[in-house]
């Protein structure tokens, strides 16, 4: 039961941690450093990583959002890991799987404030190939609606992604920030519960 449901377990400890976390976060956003408490829309996760928030206080937040940032980014590692074994060619499984173990790996440094942003860039660039990767081997697929699925959050990865490369439209990032792992989550949960072996025995 534990073994089936990991991956579903770690993402709902990871939001309880974050969601209580927000409760605790003293307040300051980029936006408006005087700000009460956590915005879901002007703050970013990182925010409640730090130390100090944003208007200076000491952050009791931290703890708990350290907890839940790092149960994230095991709950996607593993999902992507436990994804690369329904796979027979080795080309596309190795790949997948030994990122889905990077990222893991990246998404516990990046809980180190000075590795914050070097791990973050990494994160992001590991967690785009690994997914690019899926969505190839889902469009080889005869599963349809994880083909539709899958284009659309590789797109819209990829648009957060350049948001945030480029700082462009920054006054949205923080709340597309939020929508894109929303959108991850229910991708990886997809993959883990809708899809088997006998999708992609033919894909050569």
């Amino acid at each position: 039961m534990l073994n089936k449901n990991i991956v579903l377990i770690g993402f709902a400890l990871s939001i309880l941690c974050l969601v209580t976390a927000s409760l605790h976060y003293p307040g300051g956003s980029p936006k408006d450093p005087n700000s009460i408490g956590f915005s879901w829309t002007e703050n970013y996760i990182s925010d409640m990583l730090e130390y100090q928030a944003v208007n200076g206080l000491d952050n009791p937040a931290r703890p708990l959002a350290v907890a839940g940032a790092m149960l994230m980014g095991l709950s996607v590692g593993l999902g992507f890991l436990r994804f690369s074994r329904k796979l027979a060619l080795k080309k596309l499984s190795v790949v997948i799987q030994y990122g889905g173990l990077f990222f893991a790996l990246s998404s516990t440094l990046v809980n180190i404030p000075i590795l914050h942003f070097p791990m973050v860039n990494v994160g992001i660039i590991v967690n785009l190939l690994v997914s690019f990767y899926i969505t190839v081997t889902l469009l080889k697929s005869r599963l349809t609606t994880f083909k539709v699925l899958s284009v659309l959050f590789l797109a819209s990865f990829y648009g957060a992604a350049y948001m945030f490369s480029t700082r462009s439209g920054l006054e949205y990032m923080p709340l597309v920030q939020k929508v894109t792992h929303l959108f991850q989550i229910a991708w990886v949960l997809g993959l883990e519960y809708f899809t088997e072996k006998a999708d992609f025995e033919h894909i050569t």
